[in-house]
């Protein structure tokens, strides 16, 4: 999920973001106070830039790994290991640059290689990337992923030490956007070969390219730190010495060790939300995420469309976004976030936008009585998967209690399962689930970021759902009217539209997060999709 960059040629970025600054920094903390205590809501699953897939592993590699660039405040492109990009006229051929004095953690220099080793690596079969989806438009890669050609074919090619070379085989409008998300930078080949299977299971099997270091993750703690990176090209503009991680799935925990000055950051609950929107420190972040629940449409109840619709049509929303989620949440209008993208000076979830996604407790049992007879079945029981945060234990106790209320507890059984993060997100890509409340956040400040996950076969398609015409339409985004912006933005909302229609997913709310942040804090850049938080040039000021 992430990333951010220059206006894209589909359509005008709208980058939710936000920037804690101030003027100067001759008043900030010593050096030795450079210290910064943050608090996380859910674990770390891993550090392989080839292999991660949440949000939280995407930020840690944001910081602690550098790709061509870095993601600056609103999502604008920032200098990283390019120094100069050159494109060519069809848009199709791309030389990078890079930086003569940027080095790995190990003192190994980063070089070109790095880069064609992991695009190969990751678009390898054999790696098995949930992620090589997105170099769809770097010549060969798509038959690289299918096992049709070697990875040794990529449209990649280091024609120096220190220059690199992409070659296109279509027009990609948010190719730019790309290269500041975690799994286009490069990997050091020495490092994985020395690590094997153990390569980014762990803090101390890594080695990292980045403003920081991290240390202390042992792949299943709940606690790891960031070190100032004395190898970093630009360490002199990295003002933290260290950042403290804790994982703390409790909001009221979070927050009392923010209130009691050992942590400058704190995840809020709906009440702590209300109590607290007016003391100083309070932010409600904008987020390119999408909460929704996903179907396994490979059993046969899921697969009718009328019981996905009736489900979806009894819950009443806007109490799951005012009493469960509060302050900041934002209700659908389509699968891709409001506030993401626009075009012509409109967005394109207000474009979307269906009345799909209303509460309507008389439409949602005629059409649960229907699906069932189509099924042969009078009842349906099924298990409802979520994470284990204090958040997602209330959303979806919520969403049970609507389904059972509104559609009969005499007709439908839901059960509850809230496991670790890592656990869930493995479920779902086994498709070892019933209905799941997944989540994403945008990869990049592009709709293809959300469209293309509901494709045919697509690897984050964890529900099977397929559509045809739906997939023709998210080709043609992305081919044929890849280079037509209009064109292009037609075919997105046309997808979109169709993938509402027929509830492939079921969208239940846009999760802009209240936090406490220490007025402290300086620097800070939030970004709404891609790695959200860049702590490069944060610091603390007193």
């Amino acid at each position: 999920m992430k990333a951010r960059k220059t206006v894209s040629l589909a359509a005008t970025v709208l980058a939710l973001g936000l920037t804690l600054t101030a003027c100067g920094s001759k008043s900030s903390k010593s050096d030795d106070q450079q210290v910064l205590n943050w608090s996380e809501a859910t674990e770390l699953s891993s550090l392989d830039p080839s292999k991660a897939t949440d949000s939280q592993s995407f930020d840690m590699l944001g910081n602690a790994m550098e790709g061509l660039y870095r993601l600056g405040k609103n999502s604008k492109v920032e200098p990283g290991i390019a120094k100069s990009t050159k494109v060519s006229k069809d848009k199709l051929h791309y030389t990078f640059n890079l930086r003569k004095n940027a080095k790995w953690s190990n003192g190994d220099p980063v070089t070109a290689k790095d880069f064609v080793y992991s695009w190969k690596r990751t678009v390898d079969p054999k790696t098995s990337s949930s992620y090589s989806y997105l170099f769809d438009g770097v010549a060969n890669a798509n038959d690289i992923i299918n096992g049709k050609k070697k990875p040794q074919t990529l449209g990649i090619k280091a024609t120096g030490k220190y220059q690199l070379k992409v070659t296109l085989d279509k027009q990609v409008p948010y190719f730019k956007l790309l290269m500041g998300f975690p799994v286009f930078f490069p990997q050091n080949e020495s490092a994985v070969n020395k690590y094997g299977s153990r390569y980014g299971t762990e803090s101390k099997y890594m080695v990292y390219d980045g403003p920081f270091v991290m240390k202390g993750w042992t792949g299943s703690n709940l606690s790891w730190k960031f070190k100032k990176n004395n190898h970093y090209w630009d360490k002199k503009n990295v003002k933290l010495n260290a950042i403290n991680f804790k994982v703390n799935k409790s909001p009221t925990t979070a927050y009392n060790l923010y209130q009691s000055g050992k942590s400058d950051f704190s995840q809020l609950s709906t009440e702590q939300a209300r109590q607290l929107n007016k003391k100083p420190g309070f932010e409600v972040e904008k987020s390119g995420q999408m909460t929704y629940l996903e179907f396994n449409q490979k059993q046969a109840a899921f697969k009718n469309a009328k019981i996905r619709r009736a489900i979806s049509l009894s819950i009443n929303r806007k109490q799951l976004a005012s009493k469960i989620m509060g302050e900041g949440t934002e209700l659908p209008n389509s699968i891709v976030p409001n506030g993401l993208a626009e075009n012509h000076g409109k967005d394109f979830s207000q474009s979307a936008k269906t009345n799909d996604f209303r509460f309507d407790e008389a439409e949602a049992k005629r059409l649960f009585n229907e699906g069932l007879a189509e099924i042969g079945q009078t009842q349906l029981r099924f298990t409802l998967l979520g994470a284990d945060t204090d958040q997602s234990k209330d959303s979806t106790a919520f969403i049970q209690s609507q389904i059972e209320q509104h559609l009969g507890s005499d007709k439908v059984r839901v059960d509850v399962s809230n496991v670790p993060l890592k656990t869930r997100l493995s479920r779902s890509r086994e498709g070892n689930f019933d209905v799941v409340a997944a989540n994403w956040v945008a990869d990049y400040n592009d709709p293809i970021s959300f469209m293309e996950l509901f494709t045919t076969g697509n690897e984050y398609n964890d529900g099977s759902w397929s559509n045809a015409e739906y997939d023709r339409l998210v080709n043609a985004a992305k081919t044929t009217n890849a280079a037509d912006p209009d064109k292009r933005w037609d075919d997105m909302l046309q997808a979109s539209k169709i993938l509402s229609r027929d509830m492939g997913v079921s969208p239940l709310y846009q999760q802009n997060s209240p936090e406490m942040v220490s007025p402290k804090l300086k620097g800070l850049i939030v970004n709404s999709a891609g790695v959200m938080y860049n702590w490069k040039n944060a610091y603390m000021k007193e």
